[in-house]
């Protein structure tokens, strides 16, 4: 069955049963009573007599603004500090929030929930939680309820979600306790009665896991929910899981709103900002319009109707307005309002090293950003996004003080992005005229949004112009997101291939202890075919980017070596008497795994230099180490220029000479991430209970598992040769360290010297000499592109005499057998020459 099935038959089966599966004991002993809502048939529990659940579908939509039960009036700030007070008293820690870039996981770009942060090393128990029980004000990040954002009052790209969680024992697990607490939060921190709450009874299921959950609701908002995950599926059947997770998310946005009753959630989550850009755009509320028109807006959730333009009309009659008057007012406040809340998505995904680009969740940012300017272009409004992030900043740095420590970084990444934008708007132009006297359905309106970044808006409007009506689903930004989730990618270094070792222990890695060993002996515990495997090894396999160790076992050459689980396979040339149980005498070129070695480690210290120089959104994206050069993939939201790269290298190189050490040594995951935070995890995702750290003093922190130098020093001089964009938002440096640097230098030394002999200069002389027949080969080119009347016999006579070499020989021959490729040779040639125009000038 899968999570949806699973959900339905638990949820079935815990409804015969509720004492079992829910807290009903401290429920009941609190007054409530168990009841069935007649108009959706959720089972629920309330102190009233009624007969309809929280739902506000059910109950009547949001019946809490401008009359909130909540006694207690919170701010956005003050909720977090209420709520973890309230719980360090009842014994939880709360700790921070993890980064919104889920780079400790493999499976997603952004952290969705809370509960993302522990998932999935402590919820399946193998390794301890920060604390436990604790609470987090976790920041997440999802994309599937764009067009509801600033309609509903309540949806929201970003937000944070308050968690409550606890990692126990069958033995330890308590969930009246846990019930109790956030029952008590809700009169305690909130001042609800409890006649102004109902629990509905409901079920979760997730990865093969479920349980029962709890959601909790008051006039008609629902305020958060917990999940108990206690079972597991297995094809044995439902079994009780070895570790229970408590799973409370509750929406801190929507906590901060219910308590003070506005008519918007955006006013309480961001009161600072709305209140500014109001004052920008001379936007006016009419009040008396948002009271009527909020307590129906959540029947406007796209996800939900099958008919918008019907729900309008029904939500229009309930307020007394025309449906044409309300929907322009109300569209308008959405607008601002997305402005508000994507600015913040902005600020926090990009503080956390997030970028915007056209793949994986880069994609969803681009998505908002460019949302939040056609807004700002649509009504004409003069708003300047970084300055939206730095109020944002400003407000939240109570909460989430790392939220100001980059923000100019954030001003450079938008200012990027909007000249993209704006140069896509000059560059559809044209094509939208006409493109709108075409039919456009929606499967064309999403082609145009992903492969060119126009807008529905914008082809609406132009539509327009020509009495042409186009229809736009109401969920169009949710359907874009959803063309752009996130898909498993496989890595350069992974194989397919699977060998039958069953029975056979992991083997004891050598590699970590010396790097600088390459004699030592093992014991050989099984053969396939031409592959061997040993009890222990030195040999370092295929893994993190680096490529493998080659040498000798018993007199056999070494050609590959790669991990399958915990075993490393030894691939030989061939295998001709070697047998199980024999000792192997095992040899590794140290010439090799020393260069790599070099590569490895100068592979941290141009990510550190590069994250100097160019800021502190730069993450590793992936890595190459081989042994003439080594590549490594850096998160940038443009080219890299060559002054740039000069100052990376020579930052590189600073590191170098100051001989700083470089530690290694295995901690537990959880100190791991405690210790150095969530950046350690560079180039992906590094799975198990223990990680080697990789520290170089001051400068770089990373979990890996390659071979390393013990000092900077020894890595010798690195050199970086270019830089390419491989994909959006992604940059890759080439570079070489120690001999291999030195021999690209000699390389280099031996080109200039070629170059210079067949110019008949001295190599100073170079750029100067290059320009000079640059400039003569451009008037050359003008000269046949004009058709203007000169002879190739001319042209190919004056080459000859005044340059010679072979290479201007060729040239020449090709001038005189074959003039009808003048043109294309020229243009060749004159690529060819500024290429080494650049060179030169950089090498000198």
């Amino acid at each position: 069955m899968n999570d949806k099935q699973i959900k339905k038959e638990f949820k079935l089966k815990a409804s015969r049963e509720p004492d079992k599966y829910y807290a009903t004991s401290v429920l009941k002993s609190e007054g409530f009573s168990r009841k069935k809502c007649t108009k959706c048939g959720t089972f629920y529990w309330s102190t009233e007599k009624d007969e309809v659940c929280g739902n506000p579908a059910c109950s009547g939509g949001f019946r809490f603004i401008g009359d909130t039960p909540a006694t207690k009036k919170l701010d956005y700030v003050g909720v977090w500090k209420e709520f973890s007070s309230l719980f360090k008293k009842w014994g939880y820690t709360p700790i921070k929030r993890y980064p919104v870039v889920a780079r400790w996981r493999d499976d997603t770009d952004f952290v969705q929930a809370s509960i993302y942060d522990f998932q999935p090393y402590v919820v399946s128990g193998a390794v301890e939680p920060p604390a436990n029980p604790l609470v987090v004000p976790q920041m997440c990040l999802r994309f599937n309820d764009i067009d509801n954002i600033g309609i509903t009052g309540a949806h929201y790209c970003a937000f944070v979600m308050i968690g409550q969680h606890a990692f126990m024992k069958p033995k330890d697990w308590n969930q009246a306790k846990y019930f109790t607490d956030i029952h008590n939060w809700l009169k305690q921190g909130l001042g609800l009665k409890n006649e102004e709450i109902k629990f509905h009874e409901d079920a979760w299921a997730g990865g093969g896991n479920f349980g029962p959950c709890m959601e909790y609701f008051s006039r008609g908002l629902e305020l958060g929910n917990q999940v108990y995950m206690m079972y597991e599926q297995t094809p044995s059947g439902n079994r009780e899981l070895n570790l229970k997770v408590l799973d409370m998310g509750m929406g801190h946005e929507r906590n901060a709103w219910f308590t003070q009753g506005k008519s918007t959630s955006y006013e309480t989550t961001f009161p600072t900002v709305v209140s500014k850009l109001k004052s920008i755009t001379g936007v006016k509320t009419n009040e008396h319009m948002m009271q009527k028109f909020l307590p129906y807006s959540s029947y406007l959730n796209v996800d939900e109707v099958e008919d918008i333009n019907k729900v309008w009309d029904d939500v229009a009659d309930k307020t007394g307005y025309g449906v044409n008057e309300l929907r322009e007012h109300i569209l308008e406040h959405a607008a601002l309002y997305s402005v508000a809340e994507h600015s913040r998505a902005l600020l926090v995904a990009l503080s956390d090293g997030a970028l915007p680009s056209n793949v994986g969740g880069g994609y969803n940012l681009r998505v908002i950003l460019r949302r939040a300017l056609s807004f700002i272009d649509k009504y004409k409004w003069d708003i300047y996004l970084p300055d939206v992030c730095r109020r944002h900043a400003d407000y939240l740095k109570p909460l989430f003080p790392e939220l100001s420590e980059n923000l100019d970084e954030v001003e450079k990444i938008l200012e990027v992005e909007k000249s993209k934008y704006e140069a896509t708007k000059q560059k559809t132009n044209s094509m939208i005229s006409k493109l709108v006297k075409e039919d456009i359905d929606e499967k064309k309106l999403l082609l145009l949004y992903d492969s060119y970044g126009i807008t529905p808006e914008v082809v609406r409007e132009e539509a327009s112009k020509l009495d042409k009506k186009i229809n736009v689903p109401e969920n169009f930004y949710a359907r874009v997101a959803e063309l752009h989730s996130k898909q498993e990618q496989e890595h350069a270094t992974k194989r397919k291939e699977e060998l039958d070792i069953e029975g056979i222990p992991d083997t004891k890695a050598l590699y970590f202890e010396d790097y600088t060993k390459n004699k030592f002996k093992s014991r050989i515990l099984k053969i396939i075919d031409n592959k061997i495997i040993l009890d222990q090894t030195y040999f370092y396999p295929t893994s993190g980017g680096q490529l493998h160790d080659k040498g000798m076992i018993n007199g056999k050459k070494v050609v590959d070596v790669f991990k399958q689980g915990g075993t490393i396979v030894h691939v030989l040339e061939n295998a001709e008497g070697i047998k199980e149980n024999q000792e192997a005498d095992c040899e590794i070129d140290l010439d090799r795994r020393l260069q790599l070695a070099k590569h490895h480690t100068a592979t941290h210290i141009v990510n550190a230099a590069a994250r100097k120089i160019l800021g502190n959104h730069i993450n590793q994206a992936g890595a190459k180490k081989d042994i003439d050069k080594a590549t490594i993939d850096l998160t940038h939201y443009q080219s890299i220029g060559d002054e740039e790269l000069q100052r990376i290298e020579e930052e590189a190189n600073k590191l170098v000479k100051k001989s700083l050490h470089v530690h290694s040594s295995f901690l537990p995951r959880t100190e791991a991430e405690q210790t150095y935070g969530m950046n350690i995890y560079q180039g992906g995702a590094v799975p198990g209970k223990l990680l080697r750290i990789i520290n170089i003093d001051g400068v770089d922190v990373e979990a890996c598992g390659g071979t390393h130098l013990k000092n900077t020093s020894e890595a010798g001089e690195i050199k970086i040769l270019k830089a390419a964009k491989i994909s959006d938002g992604i940059v890759r440096l080439y570079f070489t360290a120690g001999e291999a640097a030195q021999k690209e230098k000699k390389e280099e030394r031996q080109i200039l010297e070629e170059a210079a002999k067949l110019l008949g200069v001295k190599i100073e002389q170079l750029p100067s000499r290059v320009h000079e027949l640059f400039e003569k080969w451009k008037l050359a080119r003008k000269a046949v592109e004009k058709k203007k009347e000169i002879s190739l016999n001319e042209l190919e006579l004056t080459i000859k005499e005044e340059y010679k070499g072979n290479l201007l020989d060729k040239v020449a021959e090709i001038l005189k057998t074959q003039p009808e490729h003048v043109v294309k040779t020229i243009k060749r040639f004159l690529t060819e020459l500024e290429e080494y125009k650049k060179k030169i000038q950089k090498w000198i």
